[in-house]
């Protein structure tokens, strides 16, 4: 599952992999790392290719998880189920609001919020306009409650929902209600919110969990279809259904420099595998553990690694340790809203 994120998102999962993208650090996140030093380096592997070294620079790109290590985590509209009884009209344009995003699209309406400290309701409403979300054909009525978990992202999309809601003659509203603890079973219950916007393969698992127990065996996976399917069945069990998953998602992804990946020609995980050996991994002290993380970057793809240096989760330890050339691989997030596309 996915690891926590430190200035975006709570805890969510891991599928189309991230296209390569470059990400410029910004320093006013955080001061670069006392975490990232040799006490938190553990030597791992053994090494059949050659080994690369790490190559300072600012920007960063993401490499193509090619072979789907990690689970689909695209937004998906999450509604409880009686809120929607004779209401043929509400999905629909929730669902909408989802062919209109992309990963791409969610890193710059992140951009907008965290980095240039526009508000979600400005973007929210700029991005409705832009998309022509902003006069749909279908028409609705009474009120709605959109939760939104705390965090900047949450409250854009929950926003944008309300946004594309109201244009078509809803009441609708956004509510910060906290983290998935709290807000799912408010959703569930339907009384005090109605619509959140949620992560397919997080989501899955947490309500698998729930109604399974902790020790069920995971359903989520790289299959998005899959993946959808069983949350749809485990929705019906807790009164929820969902609307179309988004193309945008927010997941686990691992990057180097650019100045690293034009050296080697690297722009995937697999193409890293085949060029370097003796690779200094960074993320987060659980990488090691888990399977997403380190032990399958090493299984699936064949990785090998001289060292693990434990930081954070995609955050600005990890940056800073990238850019310094203290690591060769870390842990990012796709949706990150420091990341800019490549043209």
């Amino acid at each position: 599952m996915k690891f926590p994120r430190t200035h975006l998102s709570l805890p969510r999962a891991l599928g189309a992999a991230v296209a390569v993208v470059s990400l410029t650090f910004l320093t006013a996140c955080g001061e670069p790392g006392s975490a990232g030093g040799g006490g938190g380096s553990t030597p791992t592997g053994g090494s059949n290719v050659a080994a690369c070294e790490a190559v300072p620079g600012d920007e960063l790109v993401v490499l193509d998880d090619d072979k789907q290590l990690q689970t689909v985590d695209n937004i998906i509209p999450a509604v409880n189920a009686a809120a929607v009884e004779g209401d043929d009209t509400l999905v629909p344009l929730l669902d909408s609001v989802s062919a209109a995003l992309d990963t791409d699209t969610l890193i710059s309406l992140n951009k907008a919020v965290d980095v240039d400290r526009r508000t979600s309701k400005e973007v929210a409403e700029e991005f409705v306009a832009d998309a022509g979300l902003d006069a749909p054909e279908q028409s609705g009525s009474g009120k709605i409650v959109i939760g939104a978990a705390d965090f900047a992202e949450s409250a854009t999309l929950g926003t944008i929902y309300a946004t594309v809601l109201n244009a078509a003659g809803y009441e609708a509203e956004v509510t910060t209600i906290g983290n998935r603890e709290t807000y799912l079973p408010a959703l569930e219950d339907g009384k005090q919110v109605q619509i959140i916007p949620e992560y397919v393969g997080t989501l899955t698992e947490f309500i698998n969990k729930d109604v399974n127990g902790a020790d069920a065996e995971a359903v989520a996976s790289s299959d998005l279809d899959a993946t959808v399917e069983a949350l749809t069945g485990l929705g019906e069990e807790v009164g929820l259904v969902f609307g179309q998953p988004s193309p945008a998602q927010d997941q686990n992804a691992f990057a180097v420099t650019k100045a690293f990946a034009d050296e080697h020609g690297v722009t995937s995980l697999s193409e890293l595998a085949e060029a370097c050996g003796g690779l200094v991994l960074g993320g987060p002290p659980e990488c090691t553990e888990r399977p997403f993380c380190q032990p399958g970057l090493e299984e699936t793809y064949g990785l090998q690694f001289a060292e693990f240096r434990s930081l954070d989760a995609g955050g600005p330890l990890t940056k800073s340790a990238l850019q310094q050339g203290e690591v060769t691989l870390g842990l990012v997030f796709s949706s990150d809203g420091s990341l800019t596309p490549n043209a």
